[in-house]
């Protein structure tokens, strides 16, 4: 698998999928405002693969700072995280990164400013390895959800190159795959960015698992013909009560898989459960340049002055998703939340074998 995004000498370096498959180019970051603007120019994308990008691109940009102050250093990382957190606002990934730096900064104030900077480089490679591990364990998970000789139907991109590597949607594709399950995906085109047809049929191509790509329109279709056995997809952000954010395009996709009586399954990380979200239509949803509809390369399809309304994202209710597989367990509904007494996070799911499932936030 190609990595997404890593450290290269004293700067960050990430793939630019915007030009992927046509050829494989890294883009240098030298410094935080470089990271933002390859968050906010689709440069990198993915909920946690942006998350990675804010970890990393705060290291770097903490590195910048001349104050010998604690006060005068934590005022300018602020400024800075501030700013990140607004490349892209559907994504929880990138803000629950942002916190975490901004947490490990106030936990260090009684130590001197090289080892703050120090921490947060550090922080920033536990980040990356810690989504490539919580990725495999999600696929170990999900593979239990996978019939032999599925076909699964997927939606944008949530492979290795949205994610640190392995990926959460195509990371439960790949354990399949590796088990000997013998699967094959349906790839929507996902427009207008074309993730899936770009980037998870070349994907799974390298990897040498069946892929067939369809207009996002075609869906609907191949499900009624009994050409889809289950509907996997990533999230950008879950709220509390279930509801799932993610690419725009997925909701209908519950919509007809709910109608067709096929399952539909969200995989996400733990980190992408957003409990300060009560439900989805509380969760912002990102509406980017309407140019991306009607400009296709550098060419204009649409007639001169077209109007266009262009939402990244949509919402699903959780009542259409069939169940969210997570690094530490599958959730299904009635989906709750809590607190114990140790203030962990826990989430009330009936599932194989029904039990609680207990998050605590890493200490870091």
């Amino acid at each position: 698998m190609i990595p997404t995004i890593e450290w290269h000498n004293r700067y960050v370096r990430m793939i630019d999928q915007r030009k992927i498959p046509g050829t494989i180019e890294w883009t240098i970051c030298r410094g935080y405002r470089d990271v933002i603007k390859a968050i906010e120019k689709m440069v990198i994308r993915g909920a946690p693969a942006i998350g990675i990008g804010a970890a990393m691109g705060l290291a770097l940009g903490a590195k910048s700072i001349r104050s010998r102050s604690f006060e005068g250093f934590e005022r300018q990382f602020k400024k800075m995280a501030g700013e990140m957190v607004s490349a892209r606002p559907t994504a929880v990934n990138l803000k629950w990164a942002v916190d975490r730096t901004l947490d490990l900064v106030e936990r260090m104030r009684s130590r001197s400013i090289e080892e703050i900077k120090d921490a947060l480089r550090k922080n920033a490679e536990d980040v990356l390895a810690e989504d490539i591990a919580v990725n495999q364990e999600m696929g170990k998970n999900g593979r239990e959800l996978v019939p032999r000789g599925a076909t699964i139907l997927t939606h944008c991109n949530a492979g290795a190159l949205a994610t640190g590597g392995y990926g959460t949607a195509l990371g439960v594709v790949r354990a399949a795959h590796e088990a000997g399950k013998g699967v094959a995906v349906i790839a929507d085109e996902t427009r207008p960015w074309l993730q899936g047809l770009r980037l998870t049929a070349f994907e799974l191509m390298e990897e040498g698992i069946p892929v067939t790509v369809i207009v996002d329109s075609a869906a609907g279709s191949l499900m009624r013909r009994g050409k889809v056995d289950l509907v996997i997809t990533g999230a950008d952000r879950i709220a509390a009560n279930g509801d799932v954010a993610n690419k725009i395009g997925t909701y209908p996709l519950a919509v007809l898989a709910k109608e067709n009586k096929i399952p539909f399954y969200v995989a996400a990380p733990l980190s992408t459960i957003d409990l300060s979200i009560e439900r989805g239509d509380m969760i912002p949803v990102e509406e980017r340049a309407p140019e991306e509809l009607f400009i296709f390369g550098k060419q204009a399809i649409g007639p001169k002055g077209v109007k266009a309304s262009n939402p990244a994202f949509d919402i699903t209710p959780h009542r259409y998703v069939s169940a969210i597989i997570t690094e530490k367990g599958i959730i299904r509904a009635p989906y709750k939340r809590g607190k114990s007494k140790k203030s962990s996070i826990i989430i009330q799911y009936d599932l194989d074998p029904a039990q609680r499932l207990t998050y605590t936030p890493p200490a870091f």
